[in-house]
């Protein structure tokens, strides 16, 4: 059977282009309009899996995922960085000097601040949906006046123009997604544990010294941790939960013994699996 994948946005989208970089060519790739949607469609068994972005290595992180991710029952299985390099795209003809709006995701739009205010002030910046869904919509209206921040595959698969490549503001513009299935990868298809991430959750009593202790579950058996975030604890207010990565796995002793000494200090404690690290990116 062949795999399915769901990512947020229309073809021709990052997401998409990452999915096809962690499964392979030979998967089917669904869009859907949200992230909400996305996770819903992989958790009811309707797809196989979801690619979603969590973090950009130049907007920071989509907070919308890492709440989906404590909403539903979902596991990690993997994650890939892509390399993300943004166009200027047009109706072919399209001159620069006519552009009075730039459309495109709000988090493409972050990425690309400082080159599209060397732009002038005319122009307008208008977020939507999408990248490769900006593009569509420019094909679909036929406008002359406004261009749309996408890659230049979008541009390929629309019959689009691309008027400027590498708006993005860094060249190190990396985005990082997560590979989400239904059931957790176990221990034996894991890599070593030098090769491997763990990502969890956790919430306790806010109180002097919390945050402190939890980390040195870490901190005293010299566990890396790669990211941590918080974000309000829905239903109680000014109280947090933090996202963690780590580097290693539970299959050895040491990180199974900092997740039962966390644990013992916290009230809410989430395991949302274990999976090979990411090391790679690609230019779409």
């Amino acid at each position: 059977m062949v795999l399915k994948a769901a990512f947020q946005g229309e073809p021709g989208a990052y997401s998409e282009a990452a999915a096809l970089a962690l499964l392979g060519s030979g998967i089917e790739t669904v869009p859907y309009p949200t992230f909400d949607e996305v996770f819903d469609a992989v958790e009811k068994g309707e797809l196989d899996r979801a690619i979603v972005p969590v973090e950009n290595s130049l907007a920071g992180s989509i907070h919308r995922n890492y709440d989906l991710l404590l909403q539903h029952q979902l596991s990690i299985v993997g994650e890939f960085s892509l390399r993300v390099s943004h166009c200027l795209i047009v109706n072919p003809g399209v001159q620069l000097s006519a552009i009075r709006r730039i459309i495109s995701h709000p988090q493409a739009l972050a990425q690309c601040e400082h080159s599209l205010r060397a732009l002038g002030s005319r122009i307008q910046i208008i977020a939507t949906q999408d990248t490769a869904g900006s593009v569509r919509q420019l094909r679909d209206e036929g406008t002359r006046d406004t261009a749309a921040l996408a890659s230049e595959h979008a541009a390929s698969m629309y019959g689009m123009a691309v008027l400027q490549r590498n708006m993005e503001d860094d060249p190190q513009n990396y985005t990082r997604f997560l590979n989400l299935a239904r059931t957790p990868l176990a221990i034996s298809e894991l890599p070593a544990p030098s090769e491997c991430k763990t990502s969890i959750a956790f919430a306790g009593k806010n109180e002097p010294g919390l945050l402190f202790r939890c980390l040195s579950a870490f901190a005293l058996r010299d566990i890396d941790l790669c990211k941590i975030e918080s974000r309000p604890l829905r239903g109680v207010p000014w109280e947090y939960i933090f996202y963690i990565d780590f580097s290693g796995h539970p299959g050895e002793a040491r990180y199974q013994r900092a997740l039962d000494h966390l644990s013992e200090m916290t009230t809410l404690l989430r395991l949302f699996g274990s999976y090979p690290r990411s090391r790679a990116g690609i230019q779409p």
